[in-house]
């Protein structure tokens, strides 16, 4: 298990240790139970831009491809995915890849 470790005259962390119960009741006064941060919930603008970059890493080898099928319409889409955060219908939205 981790525990936190305490400073005794405020209380803040000094140090997070892994170790069994047993230790450290036997060496530390004060000292509580590690819990992992939640992890905040991403807003809708940082959602709209892990899927933008998820979206232009799915199409990097077709724009780096002089013969991929429908390359040109690729090309343009991925241009509109890295100028959409600047438009006014951020993240409302999303690019579209035209036929």
């Amino acid at each position: 298990m981790k525990y936190n470790i305490l400073d005794a005259a405020d209380g803040n962390v000094i140090n997070t240790i892994l170790a069994d119960a047993d230790f450290v009741a036997a060496n530390f006064e004060h000292y509580e139970l590690w819990v992992a941060p939640t992890p905040a919930e991403p807003t809708a603008e940082e959602a709209a831009r892990m899927w933008r970059d998820e979206e232009l890493e799915s199409t990097d080898q077709a724009a780096q491809t002089p013969d991929w099928p429908n390359r040109d319409n690729i090309l343009t889409y991925r241009q509109a995915l890295r100028d959409w955060p600047s438009t006014s219908d951020f993240p409302a939205t999303r690019p579209e890849l035209g036929a």
